[in-house]
């Protein structure tokens, strides 16, 4: 996967090194494929007491954090930039660095909660936009998000944990000042304790605030579906690319943009708007992308600035693929 890294050229952020991270799950080549575990969830759940082998569905992944079930699908490998945790990357740095660290969730089925075990690190920016400085042990990205943290370095060997949320697993990289001895895989930590958030809940930096508007246009957009049917849909539509604007939520032009996403399901979704960056309500963070958890409403307002046919869709890539998607159509 190609990462594009856009620098802000007035950036005020104040950082000593970057180090890029992206988290991935895997499956291709060790169980399966992605083509085989979509294959086997479309069956849905309903199925799964019947006499069928059941190879990558997940069963019994939970997550408080996320509102119950965590994903669909038994992973068996989570990476580092790449690595499994045998073979983990790691990244030379000096004491009382402070390392900005960029970190992509490009999984197609898991959140995960990155931390540095024992430390505090700094939240900056979320899904590229500044937001007020957020001190936690530990942040949870959704499918699809971006989270700018900062981390003081320390002597020694530092590891930057990620846990695949609700699963089995993890993925670290190690941060190396050149002294002592890197720790073996079975001592360090399989857990995140302490204060822990997400991008949704993080409030947006007064520079990146949408100007106060009365919304021209509101949405209410209903997440529904089920694992009994994996027939996961957007107001009770799976999308259909030989009829696009069927059920579209038509905007124009200029016009600020207000969205209500209900989560109907009893399931967390990953949602995710192209062509637009949004504000979530109460001047709360600027995101693309944005964790709805089961039963809750999710408020967020655009504005309508490039015209075009904009899908939005859950990122989790198997509820994707089963058209949980939506399209903003602009009109005139």
């Amino acid at each position: 996967m190609l990462l594009l890294i856009i620098e802000d050229p007035r950036e005020p952020l104040l950082y000593d090194q970057e180090w890029v991270i992206m988290l991935d799950d895997w499956l291709d080549g060790i169980t399966g494929t992605p083509e085989e575990a979509l294959d086997e969830l479309s069956m849905g759940m309903d199925m799964s007491g019947m006499d069928m082998p059941m190879t990558h569905m997940l069963m019994g992944a939970t997550s408080t954090y996320l509102g119950g079930d965590a994903g669909d699908v038994g992973m068996p490998a989570h990476l580092l930039n790449g690595r499994a945790e045998q073979d983990a990357e790691v990244f030379q740095s000096r004491p009382g660095n402070r390392i900005r660290l960029r970190i992509i969730n490009a999984a197609g089925d898991t959140a995960y909660r990155v931390g540095v075990p024992g430390q505090k690190i700094t939240l900056t920016h979320t899904d590229g936009f500044p937001v007020q400085h957020e001190d936690v042990d530990a942040v949870v990205l959704g499918i699809s998000e971006r989270i700018d943290a900062i981390p003081t370095v320390q002597d020694g060997y530092t590891p930057l944990l990620a846990l695949p949320e609700g699963k089995d697993g993890r993925a670290y990289g190690l941060i190396s000042t050149g002294s002592g001895t890197a720790p073996d895989a079975a001592t360090l930590l399989s857990i995140l304790d302490g204060t822990a958030t997400d991008g949704g809940r993080l409030t947006a930096d007064e520079s990146v605030l949408l100007a106060a508007k009365t919304p021209d246009r509101i949405h209410t957009m209903r997440l529904t579906g089920s694992m009994g049917k994996y027939d996961w849909s957007i107001n009770g539509r799976r999308f259909d690319m030989t009829k696009p604007f069927a059920g579209a939520f038509d905007i124009s032009l200029d016009e600020r943009v207000q969205v209500k996403m209900v989560n109907d399901t009893s399931m967390w979704h990953p949602m995710h708007l192209h062509g637009h960056s949004f504000q979530l309500a109460n001047n709360g963070a600027r995101k693309d992308t944005v964790i709805v958890r089961p039963k809750e409403t999710v408020t967020f307002e655009f504005d309508a600035d490039n015209p075009g046919q904009w899908i939005t869709h859950c990122h989790n890539a198997y509820h994707a693929a089963q058209s949980m998607i939506g399209l903003f159509s602009y009109v005139r």
